[in-house]
């Protein structure tokens, strides 16, 4: 296992980043399955833990929370992120990135989780109607208290998240220092805005969801051994172009054969070999299904396997990146010799 450094911050995460949305009445994970999948991976080396209050409505926290506890796992040896915007009652406050509902959903989540700090609280979707400024100054009131030592943002746009960026820049507020977003060799979108713009503020970046809800572990699709029961076939998200998919599985399935790995152990293992991916959230209802995903952190791919994943899955040129690449071709950083 590696440790990457959490945006820019002096905190190390681990690679893998073990995701808790399934926990609970979503995949009828209990107690007892919870304290097996946090056993497993903290042993793997595993230090960074992902949930949030919606996912079955704190019932992942809790279960995050207790697992902890029951295990015996001293406080600093574990990163919990964790994250607030979702419904979360009845009431009209009950959501959204207000002041009012971040601080009161931060002591809810920290009672859940049975601590006395967040390490990185995340602001969970776009709010647009509560200003960024009212967001960004509640966030930072939590830092300044201890409730919370780092900030994150997730499912923003680029610029939305260069704008918050400035805003604290301008104000001495705590800045975000992670995107969480959606990445995998069938869906690189992230790589034509968020990805430069994260690389030029040194921002980290949490992947989810790296195999597409399931489509690129192999059950599916042209070749597919099985029947494609699972989750994707009754949850098609996130939206995927299915044809552009198939063609990239159809590489992986060659690639795994080479290593003796599974299709999803190379889809995992082209997304950590990413530079500006910090970490890799993945989820699972089975300690057979974790070892699998851990597997990807020991597959070296080598430059032909990358080569030919990067071309099946090469995005199309989009404007303004085809102009800027034309423009640009005679502007890279080189020694400049002036004419005598």
């Amino acid at each position: 296992m590696r440790y990457n450094q959490l945006g820019n911050t002096g905190l190390f995460v681990s690679e893998i980043c073990l995701g808790t949305m399934t926990w609970g009445a979503i995949a009828d994970v209990d107690q007892k399955a919870a304290d097996r999948i946090v056993e497993r991976s903290l042993a793997s080396g595993v230090n960074f833990i992902d949930t949030a209050d919606v996912y079955s409505f704190g019932e992942s926290e809790k279960l995050l929370g207790q697992s902890l506890k029951n295990l015996g796992v001293p406080r600093k040896d574990v990163v919990i992120a964790t994250k607030v915007y979702g419904v979360m009652g009845d009431k009209p406050n009950d959501r959204g990135a207000s002041r009012g509902h971040i601080m009161d959903s931060v002591e809810a989540s920290l009672e859940r989780l049975q601590t006395d700090h967040i390490d990185l609280y995340q602001i969970h979707a776009t709010d647009t109607v509560t200003p960024i400024d009212e967001t960004l100054r509640a966030f930072d009131d939590l830092v300044s208290r201890g409730l919370v030592r780092y900030i994150g943002v997730s499912n923003w746009q680029a610029w939305r998240i260069a704008k918050a960026l400035g805003v604290s820049e301008r104000r001495g507020f705590a800045r975000f220092e992670t995107v969480q977003a959606y990445y995998s060799i069938a869906g690189r979108d992230l790589e034509r805005d968020i990805v430069p713009m994260m690389q030029e503020e040194k921002l980290g970046l949490m992947v989810w969801s790296p195999l597409a809800g399931g489509l690129l572990s192999g059950k599916y699709g042209p070749g597919a051994p099985g029947n494609g029961e699972g989750r994707r076939a009754s949850f098609d998200f996130p939206p995927v172009d299915k044809d552009r998919a198939w063609a990239c599985v159809a590489v992986m399935r060659e690639i795994a054969k080479k290593h003796d790995s599974s299709v999803a152990t190379v889809a995992l293992a082209y997304i950590l070999a990413k530079p500006f991916v910090t970490t890799v959230i993945i989820g699972a209802k089975r300690v057979e299904q974790l070892d699998q995903n851990l597997a990807a952190v020991g597959l070296k791919l080598d430059g032909d396997d990358l080569e030919k994943l990067d071309a099946v899955s090469a995005l199309a040129p989009e404007y303004p990146g085809w102009m800027l690449a034309r423009q640009g071709a005679g502007r890279r950083p080189q020694p400049f010799e002036p004419k005598a």
